[in-house]
This record gives C-alpha cells, structure tokens and sequence, in this order.
C-alpha cells in the first residue's frame, strides 16, 4: 500500500472574518498548514485552529506569507533577503509560541501565495527561506512544491525537506504553478483534479496547461481551503485514492 500526506490551507479567518471551513476540512487532511498572522490568521485564529488540529491528531505546519491581508498574501512584495529571513522567524515564531500555550508541537514551514511563488523560481529566496528555518528554528521540516528551486535550496541546506503537488492548481510545462487569474490555473472540476491524481500516482508524471507532462515527486497533496468546494473535492480525493491502495498519512 502506498502513503500520501494531505495537506490544506488552515487558520486563514481573521477576527470576525471567516474563510474556509476549517473543521470539516480537519476531518480529512492529515496535515495542516496554519496561517501565522501575515496574509491572514491572528492570535485568537491561530489558537483555536492548532487546538482543533491537535485534537484530530492532524500534524500541524506554519504558512508563513507577506503581510498583506488585504491582498491575501497574493500579492508580491519586493522585500530584501534580510527581510524575508526575519518575516519567516517572526511568522514561524508566531505559531510555535502559540502552540506551546497548548503543549501542541509545529513540525514544519509552507510558505504561502505570492512568497511561496516567488521562491520556486528565485533560488536567492528560496536560500534566505531556508537559513531562517534552520537558523531559528532547526527541527522543523520544509515542505516544497515538488521540482522547484525552494525544494532544491532545501536539500542542498540539509533541511528535511518533503515535496508537494497540487490538486487544485495548474502547472506551466516548467513545473512552476499557472499563475492566479490566468486560463487554468484553478481547478475546481473535482472528477478532473482525481483523474489527473490517479495519473500521477500511475505514471509519476503530472499534466501541464499545455499539454504535455512533466516527472514529480510527491510526499504530500494540496488542496486549498478557500475554495468553495474544498470539503467535497479533499473527501473525494480521499475515498478514490483509498479505492487505489493508497492510504492517507502524514509525511512527518
């Protein structure tokens, strides 16, 4: 039997302001990545979303983004490298110190949105990211999007780092993310977004907006939790992906 990870976007609500559907969505991942405070999440968010997380025994991971809760952290911010590294400290930070108010652990760092972008294709980025985790906090993991330069810095840091595929997001045939707002680089077709899932498990190879398909490597699944039809389409990719003998865990 193989094992995958999923893992979904969490914690992104903001005082009165609510996203997603965090508890539903706990019932299925089994990890989750928790917004620290940047492009989303506060104290009280972050609280309540790694207690929930540690009740479910979901492994709990930090999303740290731009401070941009306006532009949901989607939004590119030409910050120096001495400014990511401290964004990425202050952000994981954020989470952990709320974490043990709880006896709850964070076992790894996501970046999120516009940064997360910008690091698979600036290995300069990509290396500021990860001195930061390994600097301030060096028992936690990174997880990457699969066949990017923040994978690769990563690795060559001798980060324990796990890679990561989208099941709601298109791919350029670079194997960078389609960026938001282009054609077909949401995915909200829930029988697509399996079929294309069970192709990759089938052949390691993933279908790009243009055609052709690129290798990947996989530890880990995700699938957004702002979309409107996240509950359906994550219990579904659950239940097909148990159909094909794989099981769902954790990658820590």
């Amino acid at each position: 039997m193989k094992l995958i990870d999923i893992n979904a976007d969490l914690g992104e609500s903001f005082g009165s302001w609510n996203m997603g559907e965090d508890a539903k969505m706990l019932d299925i991942v089994s990890s989750a990545n928790i917004a620290c405070g940047g492009h989303a999440g506060d104290a009280s968010v972050m609280y309540d979303t790694v207690k929930l997380a540690s009740q479910k025994d979901v492994v709990i991971g930090a999303h740290p983004g731009f401070d941009d809760k306006q532009g949901f952290g989607r939004r590119k911010i030409p910050l120096n490298i001495l400014e990511i590294e401290q964004l990425i400290a202050s952000q994981v930070g954020a989470l952990v110190g709320v974490a043990g108010l709880i006896n709850a652990k964070v076992y790894y760092v996501k970046p999120h949105g516009a940064l997360n972008n910008w690091a698979t294709e600036n290995m300069d980025v990509s290396e500021a990211i990860v001195r930061a985790i390994k600097s301030s906090f060096p028992n936690l993991s990174l997880l990457a999007v699969s066949g990017t330069m923040l994978e690769t810095a990563g690795i060559n840091a001798g980060l324990k780092t796990f890679s990561e595929i989208f099941a709601d997001r298109g791919y350029n045939k670079n194997g960078n993310l389609v960026p938001r707002g282009e054609k077909g680089a949401l995915i909200t077709d829930t029988k697509y977004a399996i079929n294309r899932l069970v192709h990759f498990f089938q052949t390691g190879e993933m279908p790009t907006v243009c055609g052709n398909f690129i290798k990947m490597n996989a530890h880990s699944i995700c699938i957004h939790g702002d979309n409107s039809n996240a509950v359906d389409m994550a219990r579904n990719i659950k239940s097909i992906l148990a159909e094909n003998n794989i099981k769902i865990k954790s990658f820590i």
